[in-house]
């Protein structure tokens, strides 16, 4: 499911821009601060700058697996 993968970038404050958490789906290649921040807050010059402060992740799950386990707890 595309629901099950994620890329998170954290993005700390940066000069007058505050910090943001931005999640999208994406492919594992693609997990970084031009394929997921968007729109990019700060202009052209400084995407650099920004995009190297933020802190990409890419993350798995199974929903199946999670759905399985609440079931089993609730019985």
């Amino acid at each position: 499911n595309s629901e099950d993968v994620r890329c998170k970038c954290i993005c700390p404050p940066y000069k007058d821009h505050p910090g943001h958490i931005y999640n999208k789906n994406v492919s594992q290649k693609d997990c970084d601060c031009l394929h997921v921040v968007e729109p990019m807050p700060v202009p052209g010059p400084d995407v650099e700058a920004y995009c190297l402060r933020c802190e990409c992740k890419y993350e798995e799950r199974s929903s199946v697996t999670i759905k399985v386990n609440n079931i089993i707890l609730l019985a």
